[in-house]
């Protein structure tokens, strides 16, 4: 926030300073050191502000400046700005956010789109199957043994025994391979698990079939089995949900 507070005040004095339009200068302009340091400073701004403010009005921009430099009235109250400046950078950084990822997995499809295509015909093939069932989410499930017990919601927490693999077999994870049931909340899972789970009683046995969407989707562990759009298969146990 430090930093950005310096770049906006910087801003406002190139604003307010400045008689000639930016790129007006020459190089012969740069004279002394406080010249280039000057000039530098402005291209570091100008970069800062460019990366953070899509768009600024910069007559309100300098007549907030002067507004408060001169004692008048100000249109927005003080401590209210610094909310303003706070929320939108909030707000900016979750935009630019979004587009990162957005990219990412844009340029991960152009890698892993074979990927995405198989788990999207085994799934297909697969709910022809008989005893599969599928959720409007695009989950499909089979249940290997229906318990009698109660059913999680998203504030529990359970402890479950399972077996996960890609569609062709090959196992990335396992806790009955490890001989050891683990314990997490329901929300703590991909989408796939957080759904499954609460399709199941206590003492149930499941096996999902988890499309890649509610998986790991373009974002899984890095250097694991798993690769981006894949889809996942699991053998679920539902032990007991546990006491809060």
């Amino acid at each position: 926030m430090k930093l950005i507070k310096l770049s906006i005040l910087a801003l406002i004095i190139s604003f307010a300073s400045c008689e000639k339009k930016p790129g007006a200068v020459t190089k012969d302009a740069l004279k002394t050191e406080i010249d280039s340091v000057s000039y530098a400073i402005g291209m570091d701004v100008g970069t800062s502000v460019s990366s953070q403010i899509e768009d600024i009005n910069s007559d309100l921009f300098i007549a907030g400046y002067f507004n408060v430099l001169d004692s008048a009235d100000v249109l927005i109250d003080k401590t209210a700005s610094q909310g303003i400046i706070q929320s939108y950078f909030e707000k900016n950084r979750e935009k630019i956010m979004k587009r990162q990822q957005e990219r990412a997995a844009k340029e991960a499809e152009k890698k892993f789109g074979a990927n995405k295509a198989a788990g999207e015909k085994f799934l297909k093939e697969n709910v022809a199957n008989e005893g599969v069932l599928t959720t409007e989410s695009g989950l499909q499930y089979v249940v290997l043994k229906e318990g009698n017990g109660k059913k999680p919601t998203a504030e529990d927490k359970v402890k479950v025994h399972y077996h996960g693999t890609l569609t062709d077999g090959t196992v990335f994870d396992s806790s009955v391979d490890r001989g050891e049931p683990t314990e997490f909340g329901v929300t703590q899972v991909i989408p796939g698990w957080i759904e499954g789970l609460q399709l199941m009683s206590e003492g149930s046995k499941y096996k999902f079939f988890i499309p890649q969407e509610l998986a790991y989707g373009a974002n899984p562990r890095p250097g694991g089995v798993i690769k981006p759009f894949s889809a996942l298969v699991f053998e679920v146990e539902l032990i007991e949900i546990l006491d809060k």
